[in-house]
């Protein structure tokens, strides 16, 4: 693994905006950055990065069958009660689902450490799946790469394979909805729609704050149509919150990611994880804050914080990293595993699964420890 400074495209500005990429630049400052790449060997890829995701997929995925039926784990992980069979029976009924990101901690040198799971709402999506292999396909073409690179990256593919999979279940009308101001996540749905009209798919586009309630209890749209399937860019533990999470359970409303992913994209799942395969090499010793003593390196994460937020890192020597949010509540305490140093820069990898089969990956760096919404995407190649 190595961090490889290079010249940007001349024209990768006019290719994103032909392409919609739209938040190639946020709040005037770079998200997209192909000013470097980062070069791995095909060895590292298969052993260090796809391999464990499988693997880890899996191991979480044996979780959730455990917990459904468990009212302790439930209540430690926050979810309210009122959803609690509605969950189980997403996941009795094994309800859909269509991918996941999770965030390693990798230097090339030792194992890939687990940090979180991002099951329900996951982004970077565009930037991974399609933008980055356009990169890919522009250098070789310009001959900054050799012609046999190549990139961790069937992301596109297995989307569509997925959604031409899950087509004979999506009830009509299917929408997309996320938040209508964030051009990164309206980016994202957008994406997945052209994704899922790829695989044949009837759909639309829906703001979040467009959806009403019929006089029944049933979630509808600006027609007034029953919404039959919704892919909600939009986290399960707000639905739950909001005045309308009460109809849920009872609504007939397919969501996308389905409400089981509620036990997945919850942080108190990585305790639950270390308690279940103590030592294996892709984890961190993590438990819930329960106010005992730390370790002398430590990481405090609330269970449903996002981009970073509300993260306090203490490294063994004292030093410590905070950082500022609107998160609150419960949180777990995780191993602190630093993110290794490249050029000054702190890269993070996210490992994407779509269905059940790992396929791809995408690095954001950060100028420190933790990995914040500030985060640049820089792209890949895999060089032999």
């Amino acid at each position: 693994m190595q961090r490889i400074a290079i010249t940007e495209r001349a024209d990768w500005r006019a290719q994103a905006a032909a392409y919609g990429f739209g938040f190639h630049t946020i709040d005037a400052a770079p998200y997209w950055d192909e000013a470097a790449y980062y070069a791995f060997t095909l060895r590292e890829i298969e052993r260090a990065i796809e391999a464990p995701t499988q693997t880890l997929h899996q191991m979480a995925l044996d979780l959730v069958d455990r917990i459904v039926g468990d009212e302790r784990r439930l209540r430690q992980l926050a979810i309210p009660e009122a959803y609690w069979d509605w969950i189980a029976h997403s996941w009795k009924t094994r309800t859909p689902h269509l991918y996941g990101r999770m965030d390693l901690a990798y230097d090339g040198i030792g194992a890939a450490k687990l940090y979180e799971l991002n099951y329900d709402t996951p982004t970077s999506l565009y930037e991974a799946a399609f933008f980055q292999w356009q990169w890919l396909e522009d250098r070789i073409a310009d001959g900054t790469l050799p012609r046999d690179a190549d990139q961790f990256n069937a992301i596109q593919e297995r989307l569509v394979e997925r959604f031409a999979a899950l087509a004979p279940r999506i009830t009509q009308p299917f929408h997309f909805s996320a938040v209508r101001d964030s051009i990164e996540d309206q980016g994202t749905i957008a994406y997945l729609r052209d994704c899922a009209l790829q695989a044949g798919i009837r759909c639309g586009t829906l703001a979040i704050e467009d959806i009403g309630i019929s006089v029944d209890g049933r979630f509808t749209d600006l027609d007034d149509r029953a919404i039959g399937c919704l892919f909600k860019l939009y986290p399960l533990e707000d639905l739950f919150a909001e005045a309308f999470g009460r109809y849920l359970p009872r609504s007939g409303l397919q969501l996308i990611e389905p409400p089981w992913k509620a036990i997945l994209s919850n942080k108190g799942i990585l305790p639950l994880l270390w308690e279940a395969h103590p030592g294996h090499p892709n984890l961190l010793p993590a438990r819930l804050d329960d106010g005992s003593p730390l370790p002398p390196g430590w990481v405090r994460k609330p269970l449903h914080s996002r981009e970073g937020a509300n993260v306090t890192l203490r490294l063994a020597d004292g030093h410590e990293v905070a950082t500022p949010g609107p998160y609150a509540g419960p949180c777990i305490i995780q191993a602190c595993h630093p993110l290794t140093a490249f050029a000054g820069q702190y890269p993070l990898v996210g490992s994407w699964v779509v269905g059940d089969a790992a396929c791809g990956m995408g690095l954001r760096e950060d100028r420190t420890l933790v990995t914040q919404d500030s985060a640049r995407f820089v792209p890949h190649a895999i060089i032999a």
